[in-house]
């Protein structure tokens, strides 16, 4: 799939394509058919599919001092459009001068003129153009007076249910609740950054951690303990690795901890040597809240049960505790 980020990206011979817009954050179930319509129609007539996505998200910029956080980072989104099956991708830096354009001017400058759109394929509630003003209507009207053609989705979600959006999914993520969250994605809620040094107090307990932090990550489910899985890329392939892990996230309040940090335990490993490594964590089940013990002791105790139900929640072989003179990492 080609990544276009300027004007200047974009082929000569791009030819006519059917193009969908949106922010796509997540690439939940309700962006998942669009997508799959724009495919469709594109094979169908033998053009280009594209997606105009936009970075960072307007909200942000048009709300500078209440940012959204992202449910998945721009190159996860990139690659989830293109396991969708989209030909292209325009990352629209999105600036409040850029906001200015009218609908028409978008429509007309970027959508016909920049991409070539022969068919538009859009959900119902779309909105565009300054103040966001354009909608269905308009795009429809506009699409016959400048030759292309328009498809609008009816509202996508749940049976009688409520629609499929990114702010559900956010809503689910700040109270745990990542299994609901995965049924609106489509799959676990991911997050994805690096491995950086911790106070290494798990290693000497014998649950040593890849430790994630950072507002880079986007949006972290609620304080506790989750079962799911690290996933790390295998060197000189196209393969990952999916390892099962306990996660911790949280502010370690049995140690008085104040930065609030993602911490997945691979269970049985202490061979991983993952500092400064990029990973990713798949959230399943969210086993507990997190909460301060009276001893460390007792805190043991449940993170041993904690290992015993994340295994069963994965369905693997239990692991139990590590012997910490057998961790490598340094």
């Amino acid at each position: 799939m080609d990544v276009w980020r300027t004007p200047e990206d974009i082929p000569a011979d791009l030819g006519q394509s059917v193009v969908t817009v949106g922010v796509f954050d997540g690439v939940h179930r309700g962006h998942h058919a669009v997508l799959a319509e724009t495919v469709r129609h594109a094979r169908t007539r033998g053009l280009t599919s594209v997606a105009l996505t936009f970075d960072p998200h307007p909200a942000t910029v048009h709300n500078p001092d209440r940012p959204v956080k992202l449910v998945a980072t721009l190159d996860d989104r990139i690659d989830r459009l293109a396991a969708a099956g989209i030909d292209a991708v325009f990352v629209q830096h999105y600036t409040l001068e850029y906001a200015q354009a009218s609908a028409e001017s978008f429509v007309r400058n970027q959508l016909v003129d920049q991409l070539h759109a022969s068919l538009v394929v859009v959900g119902e509630d779309a909105r565009f153009g300054k103040d966001n003003a354009g909608d269905g209507a308009l795009l429809t009207e506009l699409g016959h007076a400048l030759g292309f053609d328009v498809i609008l989705l009816n509202d996508l979600g749940e049976p009688a249910g409520r629609r499929w959006s990114s702010t559900w999914v956010r809503e689910l993520l700040a109270v745990g609740n990542v299994e609901k969250a995965a049924e609106v994605l489509g799959r676990p809620h991911r997050l994805r950054g690096k491995v950086v040094h911790g106070f290494q107090r798990g290693r000497e307990l014998g649950f040593p951690t890849a430790n994630l932090k950072g507002e880079e990550l986007g949006e972290i489910p609620a304080d506790g303990v989750y079962a799911g899985w690290l996933v790390r890329d295998v060197p000189m392939t196209n393969a990952a690795e999916y390892l099962p892990a306990a996660i911790s996230v949280g502010s370690n309040p049995q140690f008085d901890g104040v930065e609030r940090t993602v911490e997945a335990h691979v269970l049985g490993r202490a061979d991983l040597n993952l500092y400064g490594e990029d990973v990713a964590v798949d959230f399943i089940r969210r086993l507990r809240p997190m909460v301060s013990f009276e001893s460390v002791d007792g805190l043991l105790c449940q993170m041993d049960e904690d290992l015993r139900n994340t295994a069963l929640a994965l369905g693997v072989p239990t692991a139990g505790r590590v012997d910490p003179a057998e961790v490598t990492a340094i």
